[in-house]
C-alpha cells in the first residue's frame, strides 16, 4: 500500500478502516483454526511461530478462542518458559548487551521435547516459568495433565524448528509475520522489518521500561536472528497470516515520530520509518478496539497475555 492511499482511506473513515484491518485479520486466525481443527486427531500440538514483533502472542491467543469456541479445549504454552537459566558469564555477557538472545540453545531442548512427550502420552507435569528479572526457570505448582481431544498450543521464534520442538508428525505449524509494505510518495518501499520495530519499541518502552535506543541497539542481532533461526524454517508451517494493519502506522506516530526524529543523526538507517510516519496522519489509540492486535503494542488490551 502507499502513503496516499492510507491516508486517504484514514481521511475517509478511519473507523471502518480499523474494521477493515481487523476483519482482515481475523479471517486469517479462522482459517489458521480451521486447518487446525480438521487435522487435532492427529496433530494435537500447534507450534506457532514467527520473529520478534509478528503479534505471535496475540494470533496464539485468538487462535486458542476459535479452537474453544468449537468445542475443542485449548492449553497455551509459552516457549520463552523453556529457555535456558542464564550462566554467570551470560549475564555478564548479557548487561554489556553482547549476548545473542536470539539462538535456537536459548531454548533447554531436551527439557522442553521431554516435557512435550509427556503430555502428549498424557502424563501430568509441572509447568515451568521463566523469570526474566532472574533469568532462571522456577516452579510455582502449575501442573497440567493433556485428556485426549486436548490441545497445546506452543508459541515462540523457535517453534517451526524442528531441531528445538521434534514431534513433526503430530503437530500443526503456523507462521506469522508482517509480509505488507508500505510505499512512500516518492517510490521508496518501507520493508515490513521496520513495522515490526516500530511494534516493538512501543512494546518494549510501555511493557518493559525500555527507551528507544535500547531496543535500536537490539535491532541488528534481533534482524539476524530472523534471518538465521526463523526465516529458514517458514516452509514448514501448515498456514501462515500477515499480521499487518493498514492503519497502525497512524497510531504509532504520535508516540514515535518525534523522538525517532531527534534520533536520525545517531541512527540514520532509520529514515525511511521516519520518512513514512511522516506521510501519514495521526489516528488516536481510542479507536482501537480492546481485542486488536495492535493492543499487543500500545497497551490496554482486553485478552491475558
Amino acid at each position: 500500500m502507499t502513503t496516499d492511499q492510507i491516508s486517504a482511506l484514514l481521511t475517509a473513515d478511519a473507523k471502518a478502516v480499523l474494521e477493515m484491518d481487523r476483519q482482515h485479520y481475523f479471517k486469517q486466525v479462522k482459517q489458521a483454526a480451521n486447518i487446525i481443527a480438521a487435522n487435532a486427531d492427529k496433530r494435537p500440538v500447534i507450534l506457532l511461530a514467527g520473529p520478534s514483533g509478528s503479534g505471535k502472542t496475540t494470533s496464539a491467543i485468538l487462535i486458542s478462542r476459535e479452537l474453544e469456541a468449537m468445542g475443542m479445549p485449548t492449553h497455551m504454552l509459552p516457549m520463552d518458559d523453556y529457555f535456558s537459566p542464564l550462566t554467570q558469564e551470560e549475564l555478564a555477557l548479557l548487561k554489556e548487551n553482547k549476548l545473542d538472545l536470539e539462538k535456537p540453545s536459548r531454548v533447554d531442548i531436551p527439557f522442553f521435547q521431554m516435557q512435550l512427550g509427556q503430555l502428549l502420552a498424557g502424563e501430568r507435569v509441572e509447568l515451568p516459568r521463566y523469570d526474566f528479572k532472574e533469568s532462571k526457570r522456577v516452579f510455582e505448582g502449575k501442573f497440567l495433565q493433556r485428556k485426549p481431544g486436548e490441545l497445546i498450543i506452543m508459541e515462540g521464534i523457535h517453534a517451526l524448528n524442528p531441531e528445538v520442538t521434534g514431534y513433526a508428525d503430530q503437530t500443526s505449524r503456523v507462521y506469522v509475520s508482517v509480509r505488507t509494505r508500505i510505499t512512500s510518495r516518492d517510490g521508496s518501499v518501507l520493508h515490513p522489518s521496520f513495522i515490526r520495530l516500530a511494534r516493538r519499541l512501543l512494546r518494549d518502552r510501555t511493557g518493559r521500561n525500555r527507551a528507544l535506543t535500547e531496543t535500536i541497539a537490539m535491532r541488528q542481532r534481533v534482524d539476524q536472528g530472523e534471518q538465521n533461526y526463523i526465516m529458514p524454517f517458514k516452509g514448514l508451517a501448515h498456514c501462515s497470516i500477515d499480521s499487518f494493519y493498514s492503519c497502525e502506522m497512524s497510531i504509532y506516530r504520535p508516540f514515535l515520530l518525534e523522538e525517532l526524529r531527534q534520533l536520525l543523526p545517531g541512527y540514520p538507517d532509520l529514515r525511511e520509518l521516519v520518512h513514512i510516519l511522516e506521510e501519514l496522519p495521526d489516528l488516536s489509540t481510542e479507536l482501537v478496539p480492546g481485542d486488536s492486535l495492535l493492543r499487543e503494542f500500545i497497551g490496554g488490551s482486553e485478552l491475558h497475555y
